[in-house]
């Protein structure tokens, strides 16, 4: 996943899913590595490499406002899950003419199940479709 609008792509590296959240996206590395003074835009597979930096990176995108919005913040809200799908994967599973509500909805399935384990009520609405 590169986008060369904002942030350049460093030369053979894959900016793929990496991590309990899945960092994707050149952007997101860049701005990640700039918070933890990690250059993660030329050596992304840390974040699948180290468990130091690959807990850092989930923290910071958990706790980080993504189009104005913290992670973090909406999950205790009462549009929790469904919002913080929308949040991370907004377009791609979320909307009228979003191209992957199976994930969301595989998402969702995944989600109620570990509520389930853990004997936990999910808060809120749990689709961003819904």
């Amino acid at each position: 996943y590169c986008d060369n609008a904002s942030i350049a792509c460093a030369p053979g590296q894959r900016y793929h899913g990496r991590g309990p959240i899945q960092l994707s996206w050149n952007y997101n590395y860049y701005n990640a590595g700039e918070a933890l003074g990690i250059d993660l835009l030329n050596s992304p597979d840390i974040v699948s490499t180290d468990t130091t930096v690959t807990w850092m990176t989930a923290l910071w995108y958990w706790m980080t406002p993504h189009a104005g919005r913290v992670i973090h913040d909406v999950v205790a809200g009462e549009n929790g899950f469904a919002q913080s799908t929308d949040i991370i994967n907004g377009g791609l599973e979320c909307g009228p003419d979003a191209p992957n509500t199976g994930n969301e909805q595989q998402r969702i399935t995944y989600f109620t199940k570990m509520c389930e384990a853990l004997g936990v009520e999910p808060l809120g609405a749990t689709s961003c479709n819904a």
